[in-house]
């Protein structure tokens, strides 16, 4: 593995990489709607509901949702009556979510602090691994992608949504500029924390295209692999097979 990997646009220790990024998300987690509402406009509910269509999660199904820890795509995927395991490396962020499924009377779910790039369940224990806005934060990502691939079943789907790099002309320097300039002042403005926002914000653009990252997601086993733009690119939603 490389000496150093990504922490925004510094280069930092693997180990150093997953303790920053624990102390970003336990420092968020309380704000997490008022984050993503800050980095997308609120257009972050929409895209979750689009990518949970495209799951199509069904009665009965086992479906673990990586770096899920606030519950916002296992409450849409749990609505299905699918068995949905919660996995996040931080603890700050399932407590989060497991108030939240409390105060809106969902339960079921199954909630586990897991690192996605070694997680203890066991092979073939899941129809569909989701993840999103979580896979750039990973310090090893092409390690999770592998972990994702050995605990899906036969048949089983993966699917990622995440930022990406839109290509709709003039869009995009509007949104570059927007992202760099505003979005960490509101992060400070909000919830008194410029620096975990601006974090966020270079982790996207340090994060690979969509035609690298689904090479990654081949890399990993996964067979007849797509990637489906949003905004032009602006956020992707990825997804694979293991046969």
């Amino acid at each position: 593995m490389n000496d150093t990997v990504s922490f925004g646009y510094t280069d930092v220790a693997p180990a150093e990489k997953t303790r920053q990024v624990g102390a970003v998300f336990s420092s968020v987690a309380a704000r997490y709607d008022l984050m993503n509402d800050a980095m997308s406009g609120g257009l972050h509910r929409l895209w979750k509901d689009r990518f949970v269509r495209r799951v199509k999660p069904r009665a009965g199904e086992y479906i673990l949702d990586m770096a899920g820890g606030t519950g916002d795509i296992a409450f849409r995927l749990a609505a299905s009556g699918a068995q949905v395991t919660v996995a996040d490396i931080n603890p700050d962020m399932l407590a989060v979510g497991i108030d939240r499924a409390a105060k809106r009377g969902i339960d079921g779910l199954v909630w586990s602090e897991a690192n996605a790039e070694a997680l203890t369940f066991p092979d073939a224990s899941f129809d569909a691994y989701t993840i999103a806005f979580g896979i750039r934060n990973v310090t090893h990502i092409q390690q999770a992608l592998g972990e994702a691939q050995r605990v899906l079943k036969r048949g089983g789907r993966f699917f990622c949504l995440e930022f990406s790099t839109t290509q709709w002309p003039g869009f995009a320097e509007v949104y570059d500029a927007y992202s760099h300039r505003l979005v960490p002042k509101l992060g400070k403005l909000l919830a008194n924390d410029e620096d975990s926002y601006r974090y966020l914000i270079e982790s996207i653009r340090r994060f690979p295209d969509m035609p690298a990252f689904e090479a990654m997601i081949a890399k990993a086993g996964f067979v007849r692999t797509h990637a489906e733009p949003v905004l032009g690119g602006l956020v992707a939603i990825h997804s694979g097979w293991k046969i």
